[in-house]
C-alpha cells in the first residue's frame, strides 16, 4: 500500500473520530428520546472503535518505499 493511500485512510479515521465526538455530544446533552440516544451513542462508539482499529493498522503496517 502506498504512503498516499495510508494518508487518506488515516484522514478517514480522523473523520470517524470527529463524527463520534459530535454524536456522543448530541446523544448526551441534546436528545431526550432514550431510543434515539441509544442509537446515536451506539453509532458513535462503533465509529470510535473502527477509527482506533484503522489507526492501529496504519501505524503497524510499517513504512512504505
Amino acid at each position: 500500500m502506498s504512503a498516499l493511500t495510508k494518508m487518506w485512510i488515516s484522514f478517514g479515521s480522523m473523520g470517524f473520530m470527529f463524527f463520534a465526538i459530535i454524536s456522543i455530544y448530541l446523544s448526551r446533552y441534546k436528545m431526550s428520546n432514550k431510543i434515539l440516544k441509544f442509537i446515536t451513542a451506539l453509532i458513535a462508539y462503533v465509529l470510535m472503535i473502527l477509527a482506533g482499529l484503522i489507526m492501529i493498522f496504519v501505524v503497524f503496517s510499517g513504512p512504505t518505499l
